[in-house]
């Protein structure tokens, strides 16, 4: 049966409350209590129940930083149903500024867990039997992994038509419609009836003004979808819905010159980076295979063979490339839109090709 959130670790929530709760979910090393801070908060109208997570890869803060506005600002009324804030997921990772957990694996690929597993897999039967049989609903927040950046993305399981629904509702340039690596918190979530999409934006460490904007509209164009407060969807100049992405990769060793920047759209065979050796003899030029937008990227100059340097996302046809394209052209400077493409270009130096030639 389906728990609510009535009550919770011995304390009760009393419709149009909001309460703290410390969740214990383990020991450390030296025997202490480890706990995990949810926020709770009930509206005096019945109606679904929202989890919001972050943190399920520790160093992924971008999303805490985000909650922790929502909790602070209070930048709605809450009309009807609940939220579940977990600012943080992998709290053991995040006290270690750590994508991992102490047992070195990675938790976003141990769910739905173990009561009698790993630590990872015990942690991640906690979420799952304490969390997740709670809501409804969850949006899960994350970034790119170090190293990287991620011009924001929701990841959905498509043809779930809620996970649909409230993908399109979050308001993301970019949908990528995927069911989700086996073992991950949005994989496990939905098989147990919890229709859940993710948020994939940003660089780890950080809490990034831009990132946190979108991803403050996207949490209230999901409760506004769901009937949770009054208001109208702020939706982006353009979505896309795709299907493939794929990495391109250098193919001998060098450094970096970035010719493209998140979010731009790229054709078939343009020059997306080039290389040299620390001399300046050039090593290599890298185009991209095919046409879409630049959906993650290295962040750092350096690579070596084999080495990923951009993530493009293919739209699924010719005429929603040529929509996209035209749209970002379009774009109204000081929006969100055009403050993420500014924001996320700042930790890379972008030229033009015809500049080095």
């Amino acid at each position: 049966m389906k728990q609510t959130v009535e009550s919770w670790a011995g304390k009760t929530i009393k419709p149009g409350e909001r309460k703290r709760i410390i969740l214990e979910i383990g020991r450390s090393f030296s025997g202490s209590n480890v706990n995990l801070p949810i926020m709770v908060w009930r509206s005096k109208e019945p109606g679904p129940v929202l989890g919001i997570s972050a943190a399920v890869h520790g160093d992924e803060i971008n999303g805490t930083g985000a909650i922790r506005s929502l909790i602070q600002d209070c930048p709605f009324e809450l009309k009807r149903g609940s939220l579940i804030f977990v600012p943080v997921v992998n709290i053991m990772g995040f006290e270690r500024h750590s994508r991992y957990m102490p047992d070195r694996r990675d938790l976003n690929r141990c769910f739905p867990g173990s009561a009698g597993g790993s630590l990872s897999a015990r942690l991640a039967k906690i979420i799952m039997s304490d969390v997740i049989e709670r809501c409804d609903y969850l949006v899960d927040l994350h970034t790119a992994a170090v190293r990287r950046t991620n011009f924001p993305n929701v990841r959905a399981d498509c043809s779930n038509e809620d996970c649909e629904r409230l993908a399109r509702a979050f308001g993301c340039e970019m949908i990528v419609n995927s069911s989700g690596p086996q073992g991950s918190l949005r994989a496990a979530a939905v098989n147990a009836g919890c229709p859940t999409i993710i948020l994939e934006a940003g660089e780890v460490w950080k809490v990034e003004p831009a990132v946190l904007d979108l991803t403050r509209r996207g949490v209230m164009n999901v409760m506004i979808e769901l009937g949770m407060i009054d208001g109208e969807l702020e939706v982006p100049p353009h979505q896309v819905t795709l299907e493939e992405t794929r990495w391109v990769r250098s193919g001998i060793g060098g450094f970096l010159h970035f010719h493209v920047a998140p979010g731009e759209p790229v054709v078939r065979g343009q020059i997306v980076a080039s290389s040299t050796s620390l001399l300046g003899k050039e090593n290599e030029i890298i185009r991209s295979p095919n046409d879409g937008i630049i959906m993650g990227m290295t962040t750092m100059p350096a690579v070596g063979p084999g080495d990923p340097i951009f993530n493009i996302a293919t739209p699924i046809n010719k005429k929603q490339q040529q929509k996209m394209e035209a749209s970002i052209n379009d774009l109204t400077e000081g929006t969100i839109e055009t403050d993420i493409r500014t924001q996320l270009a700042t930790n890379i130096t972008v030229t033009d090709w015809e500049e080095e030639k």
